[in-house]
């Protein structure tokens, strides 16, 4: 019982005051952050709050496009008015550090969604000129504007509006957006600035700023609000393909050689090796250990359809930490994302 009232209240001493063994902390602990249900083909591995999940992939591969995909799911109810819609019903702080952001794709998929749960609403079919009776309209309308509330934006054009943002998610946090806490945070892309950081690394050494102490700033503001709000961490990450030596910081794509269990590597059948490039893990080794959740995705050839008289572009994605050893192909739609099979 003190362990439901500590959870309840979030007083740390009374939810470690429970007399109980090993299993039933672990069991507890695991109650209190339940796993996380994302959209393919983010739902194959396992996510709970506290996690931090690196998406990476080079242009076009759909990185931003799976954050948008999981933002929806945060901020759309499970169920309004007695209609399942199959969400969190909690806040997105949504960090843009690459600015490529596309709100009108965040509201298409929005939209999507809600028009796809609220298809048998009461009074809500189709008129005779194939248009939506005005009470379905104002539901639809009225759900929207409340999730967009729900979804919370901030530009950021140098690593200092960055980690300043960080301090803002925090206190953000603790005032709540419409009484419900932020339960997603998306960074698009962590990378973003690290070639102007790097680029000017002797100006801010000189000021007692390194290229590694910047990194170890992000990492520590992340840490800070994790132990104060229990969130998923969604981050974008472009790669760096480079040929010549392999370091210890590189991984070749192509040989097993260098290809530790957590690497960010998709693999090739061997006739691919020859004009395959390394990949070069450009974080330093205090992201890289901070990371939990890896995944990388690829675009390849454009595949028509026959039904819709449309090309669509066909993605694949690999679960690396953990790693699933199995390879996915998904096409990015107006509705979200399809499975391939």
């Amino acid at each position: 019982m003190a362990g439901q009232a500590g959870g309840e209240s979030g007083d740390p001493r009374a939810w470690l005051a429970v007399d109980e063994t090993a299993a039933a902390f672990i069991s507890r602990s695991l109650d209190s952050r339940p796993p996380i249900t994302l959209p393919p083909p983010l739902h194959r591995a396992p996510l709970r709050p506290g996690n931090v999940v690196e998406i990476a992939g080079p242009s076009n591969s759909g990185k931003s496009h799976l954050l948008l995909m999981a933002a929806v799911q945060c901020i759309l109810p499970k169920e309004l008015d007695g209609i399942y819609f199959g969400g969190l019903g909690k806040s997105v702080m949504y960090l843009d550090l690459d600015c490529r952001f596309d709100v009108l794709r965040l509201a298409q998929i929005l939209r999507n969604r809600i028009a796809e749960g609220s298809a048998h609403l009461r009074n809500g079919d189709l008129e005779k000129d194939g248009t939506k009776d005005e009470f379905q309209c104002s539901f639809e309308n009225t759900l929207f504007s409340d999730c967009m509330r729900r979804f919370l934006y901030v530009r950021c054009y140098n690593s200092s509006e960055f980690t300043a943002a960080l301090k803002t998610v925090q206190s953000q946090s603790r005032s709540e957006v419409l009484g419900v806490s932020i339960y997603f945070v998306m960074i698009d892309s962590i990378g973003a600035f690290y070639w102007i950081d790097r680029a000017s690394q002797s100006v801010r050494e000189s000021k007692g700023k390194s290229l590694q102490s910047v990194t170890e700033t992000v990492v520590h503001e992340i840490r800070k609000f994790l132990q104060l709000q229990p969130a998923l961490v969604l981050v974008t990450k472009a790669p760096v393909y480079a040929e010549g030596t392999t370091t210890a910081n590189d991984f070749n794509r192509g040989s097993s050689k260098y290809v530790p269990e957590d690497s960010t590597v998709l693999r090739y059948p061997r006739q691919e090796e020859e004009r395959t490039l390394s990949y070069r893990e450009y974080m330093p080794s205090i992201w890289q250990s901070f990371v939990t959740h890896r995944i990388n995705l690829q675009e390849e050839a454009e595949v028509p359809s026959v039904q819709e008289n449309k090309v669509f572009s066909t993605h694949t994605s690999e679960w690396v930490r953990p790693s699933l050893k199995t390879k996915e192909k998904f096409s990015i739609v107006d509705d979200g994302v399809i499975l391939i099979s």
